[in-house]
């Protein structure tokens, strides 16, 4: 007996979870997949790792130089009359300078921390541009997934209808017109259906490059539209404007663009400057004056002083310079000037495509509801016969169009919302997790 209720037991159990439909990967989901294998946001780190180095090359030209050289030599002297002799000549040098004023390399270790600055900036801008990337993949394929099933559906409706006129055909109820377009019907079915899913494998290979993995199982379109969860931070445009203006980081780039011209301009001047070095210098040589003599010596010196470097004339090379990163710097700053109408143009955008397209779906929404009345009222219609299956099936073919169109615009409402974050220069993974719960 306890045997018998076992196996029914276990039997229940693989009936239930064989059943079960997979585990879909959702958007936060591939999100992560991708941090560890889009080759873009992989390169992106890798050039921000590359920059932190620019902060130790910048100090070396502060911290003293050290060198170290070597010869040695055997040297055959055949003087006239004499025998010839053989020396063994050598030496050591050991140099030790430590600069105290160098304008110039004072200035390029200020410029390597504006650089890694900048690389940090970057490299958010990377991260925002992947979750606007993996968001909109997976939209794309939801998306394209959708219009495969809404293409089956009617492929099967319109073979019905074209198995119904076949037989009325033959029975003599109707015409040869009413079958052939029947089958114009089914054949068109049958190159949108191919269309349909040509466009989600090109959108699966394309969440492919980003994951480096072929999604085979994605969630289901979300078809649940609710327009109210979504309240933006601010409520306002202009409130958002005053945050892209503290926050954006491709106007927080271009800024740094400019510090790093006015440095240069700096940089330029300080070839005008003298550079005071501290310079030891230890020598050990042997057999020196061997040549002369035919039989050398050895030498010791040790030096420690310092060394004034003063430009005096160099072919008007620094003027010309100091005139180049004036104008570098003068670009830069029309540069800067664009960058921030830019952001506050993106800034607009958005935030009118969030706000309009919300309104966009409550439309939808209603043309849904719209296309769902008059599909019931056809079949009806055709049930007491006022309305025939071809009616049925153009109030089938409107209602999933505008089911589509709701799913878009709901999609590209989502979007716009990742695009108004980006753009604020406030997007983080925390709003994709905040998505993804209102796609579940």
């Amino acid at each position: 007996m306890n045997i018998s209720r076992n196996f029914y037991a276990l039997l229940i159990s693989w009936l239930i979870f064989s059943h079960a439909p997979l585990n879909a990967a959702d958007l936060v989901d591939i999100y992560r997949e991708a941090l560890d294998q889009d080759a873009q946001y992989a390169a992106a780190r890798a050039e921000h790792k590359a920059a932190q180095e620019k902060i130790p090359q910048g100090r070396a030209g502060l911290l003293p130089n050290l060198t170290l050289s070597g010869v040695r030599k055997r040297q055959l002297i055949n003087p006239g009359g004499s025998p010839e002799v053989a020396l063994n000549r050598g030496g050591l040098v050991i140099q030790a300078v430590q600069p105290l004023f160098r304008m110039q390399n004072f200035i390029a270790y200020e410029q390597s921390k504006i650089q890694v600055m900048q690389a940090d900036s970057q490299f958010i801008i990377a991260s925002q541009n992947l979750i606007l990337r993996v968001a909109q993949a997976y939209f794309d394929v939801l998306i394209a997934q959708f219009d495969v099933r809404v293409e089956e559906d009617q492929k099967r409706a319109i073979e019905r209808q074209l198995k119904q006129a076949k037989a009325n055909f033959e029975a003599g109820n109707s015409t040869m017109v009413d079958t052939k377009e029947a089958q114009a019907r089914f054949d068109l079915s049958v190159s949108r259906l191919i269309v349909a899913r040509n466009v989600l494998e090109i959108s699966k290979r394309k969440l492919q490059k980003i994951t480096g993995r072929y999604p085979s199982i994605i969630a289901r379109l979300h078809e649940n539209h609710d327009t109210n969860s979504f309240v933006l931070k601010y409520a306002n445009m202009n409130d958002w404007l005053a945050v892209a203006e503290q926050n954006s980081l491709t106007v927080r780039v271009q800024q740094l663009v400019l510090e790093m011209a006015e440095h240069e301009v700096k940089r330029a001047r300080a070839g005008h400057y003298p550079t005071l070095d501290l310079v030891a210098l230890y020598s050990n040589q042997k057999g020196v004056g061997g040549t002369f003599t035919g039989r050398g010596i050895d030498l010791t010196s040790k030096e420690i002083g310092l060394q004034l470097n003063i430009p005096l004339f160099s072919g008007f090379a620094v003027q010309s310079r100091v005139r180049e990163a004036m104008a570098t710097e003068e670009k830069v700053r029309h540069d800067l000037k664009n960058t921030y109408r830019d952001a506050e143009l993106n800034v607009s955008q958005e935030f009118l495509n969030f706000t309009n397209g919300r309104a966009l779906v409550k439309a939808q929404i209603e043309a849904v509801r719209s296309s769902q009345s008059q599909l019931e009222s056809t079949k009806l219609g055709q049930e007491v016969g006022v309305r025939t299956e071809v009616n049925v099936l153009n109030a089938q073919g409107l209602h999933s169009l505008a089911r589509r169109d709701l799913s878009r615009a709901y999609y590209n409402l989502l979007m716009s919302r990742l695009r108004l974050e980006a753009a604020a220069g406030e997007l983080d993974e925390e709003d994709l997790v905040q998505i993804n719960k209102v796609l579940q």
